[in-house]
């Protein structure tokens, strides 16, 4: 089985591109940040000319690092942060304005607008998504109405609107090919997951016009062919998923019942539900885990907005660590005696709590508090936000029962401290792969099988390869004590909004 597999895996604060063999072994890594831009206190941007630079250069550098050519590569997977907007002209394929990334807040009080007109019911109905500035369909509101002349120009054909895989596909192709997949499609609060087509209904609300959305493809697709000038030879693109279905993929979660957790610049759990639609009473999200064939396989979905975040603002706000692995052996060395809980709501609280006022807090500090304890607070914020997710999962769908198994990836999983604590905290066990990659396997996955160089969904599935599974070590009674100190902490910073 030949056929190296590019994947771009386009995410929040950097790009990836990572070129994969034949054997699903990682051959070559690039890797670029790039700068965030906070215009207002709650807004979040980036530049999508610099995103699109870093694709380009570390697509070129991890095809030089696996030695091989752009000819040698047989298929490419995008994969991306999700709910991030970007709208740009047809005729120039440049941006208006500056993406409004996921994290962005600007448009709560619109949203709350549209809760008081009592069109929440409406929303949750046909995308499985509450009102909240979290998704793109007000985002994409706000740049209509607020860039000059943008609502006009969408209005006769003029303008584009996608998520970052739709921005990233048209520079690909140059303007050959305008699509999206169904899982990017369904985050985008105007897309009817049961009939998986844009909604009228939902586009006449947020007055976007139809003409500017991208065709919505299955997640294995034929999303176009790569320009030949890019790379040096033309390489079509065969796999297409919002990161976290990616990472549902790559961990080979194609069960119902099955879960994973990506732990990234937020934190994200995916249970598989198959093909019901469960309709959560937990403000849990319903969504798309992936369309295959034209068949679609949903899922619940539980956002947390702050996870490696809050282990980057102790690092770059807070300067207490030097480097991210460093949380780590601080935390392990945190006074037993003091129970500091962080709620890091620096952009509000997500799943279950859904409030976008919510605001960071710290409770228990004394005296003595000091680096380690805020490391592990940091740390076991992660944790408790999982706990939460997990119960409003378990209520939601009693098929899975209590019988857990975590299948968790993303950078902060390389900690071994804070995967046994997890596991401590939510009383089940929490199995680490060997490849942590698994949004990037996830998409490389799609195109290669598409391509047929890889394996089918059942040979992928049996090829997925357990690193540590973490048990429960932690006793009940410091579980029971540890979990009403966060609840305490979660009611009070809600309190305060």
């Amino acid at each position: 089985m030949g056929g190296y597999i590019l994947a771009i895996d386009q995410g929040t604060t950097s790009t990836r591109a990572i070129v994969f063999d034949g054997n699903q072994k990682i051959a070559g890594i690039g890797q670029k940040e790039f700068k965030q831009h906070f215009p207002k206190s709650g807004w979040v941007e980036h530049d999508p000319e610099e995103i699109w630079q870093t694709v380009l250069s570390t697509v070129r550098e991890a095809i030089e690092k696996a030695g091989i050519g752009a000819s040698d590569v047989a298929a490419i997977g995008i994969t991306n942060q999700r709910e991030t907007v970007v709208v740009w002209e047809r005729d120039t394929g440049k941006p208006i304005h500056n993406a409004i990334v996921w994290q962005d807040r600007r448009t709560a009080a619109f949203c709350d607008k549209l809760k008081k007109k009592g069109l929440e019911k409406t929303f949750v109905k046909k995308t499985g998504l509450l009102l909240d500035p979290y998704f793109s369909g007000t985002k994409l509101n706000w740049l209509l109405s607020n860039v000059k002349g943008a609502q006009a120009r969408a209005a006769s054909g003029e303008l584009c609107f996608g998520t970052i895989d739709t921005f990233l596909i048209w520079r690909l192709t140059q303007g050959k090919c305008f699509c999206t997949d169904a899982t990017n499609a369904s985050r985008t609060l105007i897309y009817n997951i049961a009939e998986n087509a844009w909604d009228d209904e939902l586009l006449r609300i947020l007055r976007v016009p139809k003409q500017m959305l991208p065709e919505v493809k299955d997640c294995a697709a034929d999303f176009g062919i790569t320009d030949p000038s890019l790379f040096g030879a033309a390489i079509p693109i065969l796999g297409v998923a919002g990161d976290q279905q990616a990472a549902t993929i790559g961990q080979a979660c194609f069960k119902p019942g099955m879960l994973k957790s990506t732990y990234g610049t937020g934190c994200f759990a995916l249970l598989n539900t198959g093909k019901d639609m469960v309709r959560s009473k937990n403000r849990l999200l319903t969504t798309i885990a992936y369309r295959l064939d034209g068949e679609t396989t949903y899922a619940l979905e539980g956002s947390i907005f702050v996870a490696g975040a809050a282990v980057q603002w102790l690092r770059d706000g807070l300067k207490v660590i030097k480097a991210a692995p460093d949380t780590g052996s601080l935390a392990e060395s945190a006074d037993p005696s003091q129970e500091v809980y962080l709620v890091p709501a620096f952009t509000g609280l997500g799943a279950p709590h859904w409030d976008p006022d919510a605001r960071g807090a710290i409770f228990g500090m004394t005296r003595n508090t000091g680096p380690a304890e805020f490391a592990r607070a940091a740390l076991e914020a992660v944790c408790y936000q999982t706990r939460d997710l997990l119960e409003a999962m378990h209520k939601d769908w009693r098929r899975n029962g209590n019988d857990t198994v975590l299948r968790v990836d993303g950078g902060m999983v390389a900690s071994d401290w804070t995967m046994q604590r997890l596991s401590d905290l939510l009383d089940a066990p929490v199995d680490r792969p060997m490849i942590l990659e698994t949004t990037a396997l996830g998409v490389a996955w799609l195109a290669g099988s598409r391509a047929g160089v890889w394996p089918n969904q059942e040979a992928f599935a049996k090829s997925w390869a357990r690193d540590r599974r973490f048990e429960p070590q932690m006793d009940e009674t410091t579980r029971k004590v540890k979990l009403k100190g966060w609840r305490s902490a979660i009611k009070r910073t809600l309190a305060a909004a």
